[in-house]
């Protein structure tokens, strides 16, 4: 089977997020199922330089939002992928969103409405001696492919969406419709209208075959209010469409037994070996060097993220005994919340603004248990990494968090299954408790140990999720082949 997968992000070309992960992994997990995938992403700076000495142009589309763009074809790590070249809407450094003042790019509905028209041409046979079976889109940056797909004079192929976070939908005001090279009549409810707008999540959520989202939780989630970000009505008149698939992670990569990056390698047949990145985490975050447990955050700091909770009850971690090391960026008052806690709590809170990937290993490494208190999280990988390196997960009840991190009740407990610590709701003295429940648990040592092992041992790789995506995939190709 041929699959085009359309993403605005990809590991390890272009990185903000999940997504980038999801988009670089499932491709090479769905190999091994006999499905062959080619990913369209856009040309970005740092994606020519990657690809320079081995792209090659397989088609060149000549009215693009009224630009000329190439199609290149190129290998990279394993990913066959299909690159669009088009320096007025790509060229640009930096973050593949946002202008440098931190607002995203005033022609955003221009730059990946061109990717998802792309795409959608790419479906109908652009590529000379490649088409497609079905289209894999993710995000809203993508999501109008199947729109394009529905209103266009070609036979429509059969499409997946897949949610990373309903959260980001891809508003528009309509006077960008005309621009768009769709009939009158996609201006509706069946559609890319949404509440007098131009909505790409919307539109792709109207036209695409079936729905995915990166959890079971989620994907029920999203038909209530509380978390359908008003698509909640939509996505529950297509509940039979809908589908909640864990995303896994690449554990090539996320491999403590095999990571270069961190200070000692180590399993979960030989945990004491991980006292070393212990250590390498007290001295990077500036910690004292005690035996007290270390906790870790590795996350955007935003309010979704739950990040402003966090800071209300720093000093009751370290009232508890507890130290905590903050790797992350996001909105400026959180960022100086955790660098001023760091300076009021020297030698129990080190804080590090920014995003690095070696220090990210590093803290899953080091660090005794990581705070994930989102208050909403379709997936997460944060978890997924933490469970492979043991440390233990300390998380929300909510989305993905729910379905990946089995909490240490009593029950749990009683037979060895525990690898994490749950929390609800996603409030300061909820946060708070579950932190002292953590720490009760740490200075456990056996029992502590045996949660770091079972998490290790959980399988958080993309085999069983890829195996998922399969059937969905041979249940639309069996969509189109029947009479």
């Amino acid at each position: 089977m041929k699959v085009l997968s359309v993403a605005s992000e990809i590991y390890p070309l272009i990185k903000t997020g999940g997504l980038a992960d999801v988009a670089g992994a499932l491709p090479l997990a769905l190999a091994s199922y006999g499905i062959h995938t080619r990913t369209l992403i856009p040309g970005y700076p740092a994606v020519m330089k990657a690809v320079r000495d081995k792209a090659e142009k397989v088609v060149t589309l000549y009215d693009l939002f009224g630009e000329q763009a190439n199609v290149l074809a190129a290998r990279h790590d394993g990913l066959d992928l299909l690159i669009l070249d088009a320096p007025a809407l790509f060229n640009r450094f930096g973050n593949p969103y946002n202008a440098p003042h931190g607002e995203g790019y005033s022609d955003n509905w221009r730059r990946f409405g061109a990717l998802s028209k792309a795409a959608a041409d790419i479906a109908a046979g652009a590529i000379p001696g490649w088409e497609p079976d079905l289209v894999h889109a993710h995000d809203w940056q993508a999501a109008m492919t199947p729109v394009y797909m529905r209103f266009g004079t070609t036979p429509e192929k059969p499409s997946i969406l897949t949610i990373h976070n309903i959260a980001f939908q891809g508003n528009f005001d309509t006077g960008i419709f005309p621009w768009l090279g769709l009939p009158d009549h996609a201006l509706a409810v069946d559609g890319v209208e949404y509440y007098g707008r131009v909505s790409y999540l919307k539109g792709g959520l109207q036209t695409a075959w079936m729905v995915t989202t990166v959890s079971p939780t989620y994907a029920r989630e999203i038909q209530t209010p509380q978390y359908g970000m008003g698509l909640e009505g939509l996505i529950s008149a297509r509940a039979h469409t809908v589908h909640g698939i864990v995303n896994g992670i690449d554990t090539d990569v996320w491999d403590p037994a095999t990571d270069d990056t961190i200070a000692s390698r180590y399993s979960a047949h030989k945990p004491k070996a991980r006292l070393d990145n212990r250590q390498a985490v007290s001295e990077t975050f500036g910690l004292d060097n005690d035996d007290s447990p270390i906790f870790s955050v590795v996350s955007r700091l935003t309010w979704q993220k739950g990040m402003d909770i966090l800071a209300a009850v720093v000093g009751e971690l370290v009232a508890m005994g507890g130290k905590l090391a903050v790797l992350g960026s996001g909105e400026p008052g959180l960022e100086e919340a955790f660098r001023n806690a760091a300076r009021y709590y020297p030698g129990r809170v080190g804080t590090i603004i920014g995003y690095d990937e070696k220090l990210s290993h590093m803290l899953q490494a080091g660090a005794d248990a990581i705070l994930v208190p989102s208050r909403f999280e379709p997936c997460g990988l944060t978890q997924l990494y933490a469970l492979r390196y043991g440390c233990i997960p300390v998380v929300a009840r909510t989305g993905g968090l729910a379905d990946t991190v089995i909490d240490a009740n009593p029950a749990a407990l009683a037979v060895n299954a525990a690898t994490g610590v749950q929390f609800s709701p996603v409030e300061p003295w909820s946060l708070s408790h579950a932190i002292r429940r953590t720490i009760n648990l740490y200075n456990d040592k056996k029992t502590w140990l045996t949660m770091q092992k079972q998490g290790m041992k959980s399988d958080v790789s993309w085999k069983a999720s890829a195996g998922l995506y399969a059937d969905l995939y041979k249940q639309l190709d069996l969509m189109v082949s029947k009479p």
